[in-house]
């Protein structure tokens, strides 16, 4: 629907298709589609720790005591982009728009630091430019079967009874149900036999700054033949992913451009390890980034018709931190 680079995908099918195992990295806008094979991803400056994958050396030991600081936009400036997209939610342009935000942070951490020493089920350090630490899966694809999990809705789990809260939270459970349906409905594209296996599963994560519990999903399907082998093909037709764009994807995405006033890049963009006959991915979210001098933690949440700007604001607010403990 949006790609500009359709020959990068041929090349991601081809490759799958001789089952030569690959590195890739997408960015948001599938503008930019980068191909590592395996011998390439260390000499290009990549470390990748996904479960079934890793590229990392040894430990390395962490001796000093972390400083950590954020420096979030006012209120005020928040309130301008938030107040555009509930404009458009209001005209039924869109019913729910990933609204994410750029914040300055200073640490004593290098972003390779960030890398060996957080925990999470997918990191990269990507040729110290970024670094992130994603808890969210993309799309695995595993014996001809592709599943996806997508995780909407967080909640401070310091709150009395926070994990039944968040599943019974009106404006969570709106969104959950939003995001379900959109990646059902993509999946049907490139799958059949498309089926929500699990809903609302609460999974916690521990960090530095707070612990924090999320609701997530399971949906699979069954591959269509034309599509069998061919990750590229089936990447170019799921992006941007729902799950960190809206519904309906393509006018919320002209509503987040307008909105956000800043270049997401790399960040909500996906990347994934194909080891030559599955594919496990990971959409590229808890995002850190060098831009000159200075560091960017990049960080939102979705927007509904019921969303409090506040309380958008304090959970865009809740993400920025790093998974070390």
């Amino acid at each position: 629907m949006f790609s500009v680079n359709h020959q990068k995908f041929m090349e991601m099918d081809e490759l799958s298709l001789q089952k030569v195992p690959y590195f890739f990295v997408i960015d948001f806008l599938s503008e930019k589609v980068e191909i590592y094979q395996q011998n390439e991803v260390e000499k290009e400056g990549l470390l990748i720790d996904f479960q079934n994958f890793s590229s990392k050396k040894d430990t390395h030991t962490l001796d000093k005591i972390i400083e950590w600081k954020s420096f979030p936009e006012t209120l005020e400036s928040f309130r301008s982009g938030f107040e555009k997209v509930q404009k458009n939610i209001r005209l039924g342009n869109s019913y729910l728009v990933n609204y994410t935000r750029k914040t300055k942070i200073e640490t004593n951490l290098t972003l390779e630091e960030i890398f060996y020493h957080s925990n999470a089920k997918y990191k990269v350090f990507y040729k110290d430019f970024f670094v992130f630490f994603s808890p969210e899966t993309f799309v695995k694809i595993i014996d001809g079967k592709i599943f996806t999990y997508p995780m909407k809705g967080t909640i401070d789990a310091s709150v009395e009874n926070a994990a039944e809260i968040l599943k019974n939270d009106k404006k969570e459970k709106a969104e959950h149900y939003t995001v379900v349906d959109l990646l059902r409905n993509d999946l049907s594209i490139v799958a059949d036999e498309v089926k929500v296996d699990q809903f609302q599963h609460i999974d916690f994560i521990k960090t530095q700054q707070k612990d924090l519990y999320a609701m997530s999903s399971e949906i699979s399907g069954i591959l269509k033949p034309e599509f069998d082998g061919k990750i590229g093909s089936i990447m170019e037709k799921l992006l941007p992913a729902g799950s960190i764009l809206g519904a309906p994807k393509p006018k919320t995405l002209e509503i987040i451009l307008d909105a956000e006033g800043y270049d997401r890049g790399y960040y909500t963009g996906v990347c994934g390890w194909f080891d030559g006959k599955n594919v496990d991915s990971c959409v590229m979210i808890r995002f850190i980034e060098k831009e000159g001098d200075s560091l960017y933690f990049k960080s939102g949440g979705g927007i509904t018709h019921l969303s409090k700007l506040e309380d958008e604001y304090q959970e865009m607010k809740n993400k920025i931190y790093v998974p070390i403990h």
